[in-house]
């Protein structure tokens, strides 16, 4: 059969509107597993702030350093409750700039957040809070599936582009 000669490639190209939606699922996926970081980041400062109240419970969700440090600073008779609200408030703004820049699919931030929190999840298993430890294996299995959506990401962007034009970054 003869052919035109103008189609390279005997697979039918994908057309625009496939493009963009495939982009739009991409970016739903990376901003999902971003998402991760703002809610530990939330759940940690609430579980502080029961622990500065002495709440006899606390959630699952939260970072066992935070843990670490407001059993620190009940032990601190003058500024404990200040040292607290200090340190687990930096801890927190860490995972709020993860959250930031995972959002923008940067993979810097999906990976030194995940190492962070897998370390954090170290530190659950070693209180024996396996409910929390079962928790963190979750939350960074879900964060990874934010990751992996950054080559989607990137292919359909890459996809969206006409030919020619140039590629700057985000």
């Amino acid at each position: 059969m003869a052919t035109s000669g103008f189609n390279l490639s005997s697979a039918p190209q994908p057309s625009i509107s496939d493009v963009v939606e495939q982009k739009l699922r991409a970016e739903r996926v990376v901003k999902s597993g971003a998402g991760w970081f703002i809610t530990i980041a939330a759940l940690s400062a609430v579980n502080s702030i029961l622990n500065m109240s002495s709440a006899q419970f606390h959630f699952i969700f939260g970072l066992g350093i935070t843990e670490v440090v407001d059993a620190i600073a009940k032990g601190v008779t003058n500024g404990g409750i200040v040292l607290d609200l200090i340190i687990n408030g930096f801890i927190a703004g860490i995972f709020v700039l993860f959250w930031h820049f995972a959002r923008k699919a940067q993979a810097w931030a999906f990976w030194v957040g995940m190492i962070v929190y897998a370390l954090d999840g170290v530190i659950v298993l070693l209180f024996k809070d396996y409910l929390s430890a079962a928790f963190h294996a979750y939350a960074l299995f879900r964060i990874y599936g934010g990751l992996s959506g950054i080559s989607v990401l990137r292919e359909a962007e890459a996809a969206a582009l006409p030919a020619g034009a140039a590629i700057e970054p985000q």
